[in-house]
């Protein structure tokens, strides 16, 4: 059996921010950007990889859910505690440099951590936790 990640989900409460940081910072390819009853939905990718991307969405889109509900996933989401996802890169200094000078939220910086991973933390301007490890 052959199964790949094909698309992973990160809400947005800014459609601009969020593609300046993923395409502008990150360096992601914007492959799709759809709106829909004044929401927007930014299909994001590294650049080499069409098979991977990112689903970048209005969060508590989904009509089936509560407005109690909304609310706590808009709270979560301001907190920084909804959402996450791990990235890799071959030059990890180098890429929390330039992260950092970008402004982008700190959250830690290279660190070797004692599971035997040398990584990074961020938030997006969303307040998403992005992790990226040392791959070499």
């Amino acid at each position: 059996m052959n199964i790949t990640i094909h698309y992973a989900f990160l809400p947005h409460t800014d459609a601009d921010a969020a593609l300046a940081f993923y395409r502008d910072t990150l360096g992601f390819e914007l492959r799709n950007d759809v709106g829909y009853g004044g929401m927007r939905w930014l299909t994001v990718g590294p650049a080499g990889q069409p098979q991977t991307s990112i689903v970048l969405h209005p969060p508590a889109a989904d009509p089936g859910i509560t407005d109690d509900e909304r609310r706590t996933i808009l709270e979560l989401i301001a907190k920084g505690t909804y959402a996450s996802l791990t990235l890799a890169t071959d030059d990890l200094d180098a890429t929390f440099e330039k992260l950092a000078a970008s402004g982008a939220e700190v959250v830690q910086e290279p660190t070797d951590q004692p599971y035997g991973v040398r990584d990074c933390a961020f938030r997006d301007p969303t307040g998403n936790l992005l992790r990226i490890n040392q791959t070499t």
